[in-house]
């Protein structure tokens, strides 16, 4: 392996995981993210050689067409995306976002979004999303 690999290179050209997007290429728009033993990261700033040893998750692992993970089924219901570009890092951004916090506020949906650019949708959708998969409070 190429010592300058980025990790999204690897995961897209080497592996074939195409959910890994690559937009700005400088780790500002979020469409490579994935997760780094369960942490959100940037894969267009990461060598390849740096995840070795380490687990690394992508949409794929998510769920599948016909067993949706969660948040990937409230997506779908809200209408949370348009082209699907940004999807991918958006998904694998809120996934541990959500572990951290099971029932989020809307500001707080909207600042671990605040790192992912998204084009189409204006947000509206995809804090919606967020809401719908998020448990619901007792006593509701």
């Amino acid at each position: 392996m190429e010592p300058r690999l980025l990790l999204s290179d690897f995961l897209r050209q080497d592996l074939g995981l195409t959910g890994t997007h690559v937009g700005c290429e400088h780790g500002v728009c979020g469409a490579c993210t994935v997760l780094l033993d369960g942490e959100a990261v940037r894969s267009c700033l990461i060598l390849a050689v740096q995840a070795d040893g380490h687990e690394v998750a992508t949409v794929e692992g998510l769920g599948s067409v016909e067993d949706l993970h969660p948040l990937q089924a409230a997506f779908r219901q809200a209408h949370a995306l348009q082209c699907g570009f940004c999807t991918p890092g958006i998904l694998m951004t809120l996934v541990p976002f959500l572990d951290e916090h099971p029932n989020p506020a809307e500001s707080e949906i909207r600042e671990a979004l605040s790192g992912n650019l998204c084009r189409c949708t204006g947000y509206q959708n995809i804090v919606d999303a967020v809401k719908l998969s998020t448990p619901v409070p007792a006593g509701w």
